[in-house]
């Protein structure tokens, strides 16, 4: 058991490098090789999670559930995957990115190579469940990464390259979901690939990551960018991993106030995201690989979505995320309603546009609040904590009880109608606590 915890322990720090043109030229390469392992690393997390979604017309046919039972499927896998988050983002901040993220990542693979072969809802629950909890070990050790090797100036920009990992990663379940269900003559298969290469990234994540810049020689990224953390723990004193949780995460305001944005922010991405192929193929009479390859374009255009998000962030507000997340919210409420009154096969261009809109005007406040925004309201050594507490609540109450169970209900009960006007009423709310926060993302830097 002790050789099995060393495993997780952060490695240690390494002899100081002295010399600034070897310290330049070894951030240089750790950096790269950091951000490439954290979103090839990410890719695979949401290659071994995502490919259920744009499958379910099939995979729900197949088996012959409704779509209650979808719900609660997915409901599962979004209450452990929350509960997991915050789990994991405390642990995170005391343990060893490389392993933490490597052996999620292996453990989801294994998952989904016999996932398809299940045939019990109860089961298909439960193990979908298990993956929810193993995929909650991503994202807490990538802000945790992100926070230490990149400064505070430059995480809007990095940060939003960085996000365009889960995009990519969907956007590579749903074509590698469209071609298997073309080409391949056993539907079970749009599983045990993706877990293949989950096994396959999870050895590289392993093979490529390292802790923070002290683990390979290197001064932390404040002194080498000579930049200012926003928030910051006085060294001095000796201070517990439970004040700072207790300080920093669970009795910040703004904290709150940016878990709850994302939690709309996240039924209104989940609402049109993974009950869109049910959606264009059930209501719309979009035959079932046309609407795999719809569902695709949400991904597609949410990749530049966030990069453009962080990109005008950095360029015009100096960091600050507010106006650009509710100038997004504002234009995704009114996609949202376009879409639902033009999208079908008669409407297929107009489809298209909707679609995509959704994806690259979601895609920004997501990254933005989610990532950047935390961030700076809380310290560096509570950063994995923050993004998973902000994380439990998007996925408990955004995802699980909203645009899982919730959309199912409102679909039966109201019809698809109800989903869509929910989903632009959570655009307005996440716009009234991102609000809340502007006056914050001015103030000094304090401790």
């Amino acid at each position: 058991m002790e050789k099995l915890l060393s495993w997780f322990r952060p490695l240690p720090p390494a002899p100081r490098i002295e010399d600034p043109d070897q310290v330049n030229k070894m951030y240089k390469y750790w950096r790269i090789r950091t951000f490439l392992a954290l979103y090839i690393g990410y890719c695979g997390f949401y290659l071994t999670r995502k490919n259920i979604s744009p499958a379910l017309h099939v995979f729900s046919e197949e088996l012959g559930i409704g779509m209650i039972d979808l719900g609660i499927i997915a409901a599962t896998f979004s209450i452990t995957y929350g509960v997991g988050k915050l789990f994991c983002g405390i642990l995170a901040d005391k343990a060893n990115v490389r392993s933490f993220m490597a052996i999620g990542l292996l453990l989801s693979g294994v998952i989904n190579l016999f996932y398809g072969f299940l045939t019990s809802l109860w089961a298909l629950a439960f193990f979908w469940g298990i993956n929810g909890f193993c995929q909650a070990t991503g994202y807490p050790p990538v802000a945790k990464s992100l926070v230490y090797w990149f400064s505070p100036r430059e995480r809007a920009k990095i940060w939003s390259w960085w996000s365009s990992s889960h995009t990519a990663g969907t956007f590579a379940a749903g074509a590698l979901v469209a071609l298997l269900l073309k080409y391949c003559s056993d539907w079970r298969s749009v599983f045990y690939v993706p877990g293949f290469f989950g096994v396959v990234i999870a050895v590289y994540i392993f093979w490529s990551l390292r802790d923070k810049p002290d683990s390979v020689g290197l001064p932390p990224i404040e002194e080498f960018k000579n930049d200012v953390i926003p928030v910051t723990i006085d060294k001095k004193t000796d201070v517990s991993q439970w004040t700072i949780l207790k300080k920093y995460v669970f009795t910040n305001p703004y904290v709150w106030y940016l878990s709850l944005a994302l939690c709309f922010v996240y039924f209104v991405r989940f609402g049109t995201l993974d009950w869109a192929t049910k959606f264009l193929y059930d209501a719309r009479g979009i035959n079932k690989v046309d609407v795999v390859w719809l569902w695709n374009l949400m991904p597609l255009f949410g990749m530049p979505g966030g990069i453009i998000a962080g990109y005008l962030a950095t360029k015009f507000f100096k960091g600050r995320c507010a106006p650009i997340t509710i100038f997004y919210l504002v234009v995704l409420s009114l996609c949202t309603y376009g879409y639902y009154l033009f999208a079908g096969a008669n409407h297929m261009a107009l489809t298209c546009i909707f679609v995509a809109a959704i994806g690259f005007f979601v895609d920004g406040p997501q990254v933005l609040i989610g990532g950047v925004m935390l961030s700076r309201v809380t310290a560096q050594e509570s950063a994995a904590a923050a993004a998973g507490f902000s994380g439990f609540w998007s996925y408990i109450l955004g995802t699980a009880v909203g645009a899982n169970l919730g959309a199912a209900f409102l679909v039966e009960q109201y019809g698809w109608g109800g989903l869509y006007a929910a989903c632009i009423a959570c655009a307005v709310a996440a716009i009234v606590f991102v609000a809340l926060c502007w006056k914050k993302e001015t103030a000094e830097p304090k401790k």
